[in-house]
């Protein structure tokens, strides 16, 4: 790699870092927010609530990251122009397929970062997080129970609890169950503890009262207890009985489903392998993005004012292709056996970026740039 090159390569990767590390905030504040006012409500520790922002910065750059690479290569195609620097070179005998060799280097560095985040650290992430809501699953007093407020986890029941103790243990609860239309249960109890079961789980009440009014008779039954234990397992879903996510499962394991990931993820093979071919065409994607930003602002010549038009031109270029990737997915969506179709949108962009240099490089494109000089 020439001097040139590693100069054009800092200058991209130094404007991408920033986007990234600016579009990564924004979008990891937006999240955390979100987290805060969910969990911290339901009484969970700031801790919890930190691991639970992390695991989702993954989630965000592979979102975050197509656009940051696309905006670098904008962005310092531009400033060069404008600083002459790319018009110097070009003097000297450089041509555009000449000066696309940093930005496909950029091009393959973005790609290999994509690759990196769906195919490892994503589903990495995901497995992570999916541990950590199965534990708030087995807590239930952390997702269905805030102190000091009536609740109803279900039509009919109405839950009350006066304090959670760090240990999850319940302090002064009141169940009240009016599912049965010919009778109403009513539980209270100084204590409660919420515990798994294998056949889901269970509320152990310590001593406390059951009142049972019948409506036809209008009788009132009241059992005194010193323990006392109810299956609550329509009030929650076990951890055990949801749905396996795809998103957890690597990428060789999608392109090869076995009956039981099936199963397990309710979902066919057709589908499975359709979604590890959209982590491949998303990181192929975000490498050809950053050369079509550079090869639509090559269209034009030097100006003081910058490639403005080239840069709504290539802006235009990119919305298209996601279109028609768009499009793809959701006819693979449809019929997931017509997943080959998720790679047209990688060979649409690779094909106009040639066409673009092609045309940057011919006498069409020094009559543009004569043009836009007068």
């Amino acid at each position: 790699m020439g001097r040139f090159d590693r100069y054009i390569l800092s200058q991209l990767m130094r404007v991408f870092g920033f986007f990234a590390l600016v579009l990564v905030g924004i979008y990891w504040v937006n999240r955390a927010v979100i987290l805060l006012d969910r969990y911290l409500a339901e009484g969970q520790g700031g801790g919890l609530v930190l691991q639970l922002t992390l695991l989702s910065v993954p989630g965000i750059m592979l979102i975050v990251l197509p656009v940051a690479g696309f905006v670098a290569a904008a962005y310092t195609t531009n400033r060069l122009h404008a600083d002459s620097e790319l018009v110097v070179v070009q003097a000297t005998g450089y041509s555009a397929f000449r000066l696309v060799r940093p930005y496909a280097i950029f091009g393959v560095i973005v790609l290999l970062l994509m690759s990196l985040l769906a195919h490892l650290v994503v589903p990495a992430a995901a497995r992570e997080l999916n541990r950590l809501e199965a534990q708030l699953a087995d807590a239930i007093s952390a997702r269905l129970l805030v102190p000091g407020t009536f609740q109803s986890p279900t039509r009919g029941v109405t839950v009350y609890v006066r304090d959670i103790s760090q240990d999850g243990t319940l302090e002064g609860l009141l169940v009240t169950d009016r599912r049965e239309p010919a009778r109403e249960t009513t539980y209270s109890a100084h204590q409660a503890l919420l515990v798994r079961h294998e056949d889901g789980p269970r509320l152990v009440m310590f001593d406390g009262m059951a009142q049972t009014l019948t409506h036809s008779t209008g009788r009132l039954a009241t059992t005194v207890f010193d323990d006392f234990t109810v299956a609550i397992g329509d009030l929650a879903t076990a951890p055990a009985q949801r749905r396996l996510d795809q998103r957890q499962l690597s990428t060789m394991t999608l392109l090869n489903p076995t009956p039981e990931i099936e199963a397990q993820t309710r979902r066919n093979a057709a589908y499975l392998q359709r979604e590890a071919h959209l982590r491949i065409t998303q990181a192929l994607l975000s490498a050809t993005a950053a050369v079509v930003g550079f090869a639509a602002l090559m269209l034009g010549g030097f100006s003081r004012f910058g490639l403005w038009r080239q840069v709504a031109f290539a802006i235009v270029l990119v919305v298209l292709v996601k279109l028609v990737d768009n499009a793809a997915i959701d006819i693979a969506k449809t019929d997931p056996s017509k997943w080959p179709l998720v790679y047209v949108p990688c060979l649409m962009a690779a094909v106009l970026c040639l066409m673009l240099l092609a045309v940057a490089d011919s006498t069409l494109g020094a009559r543009l740039r004569r043009r836009r000089r007068a």
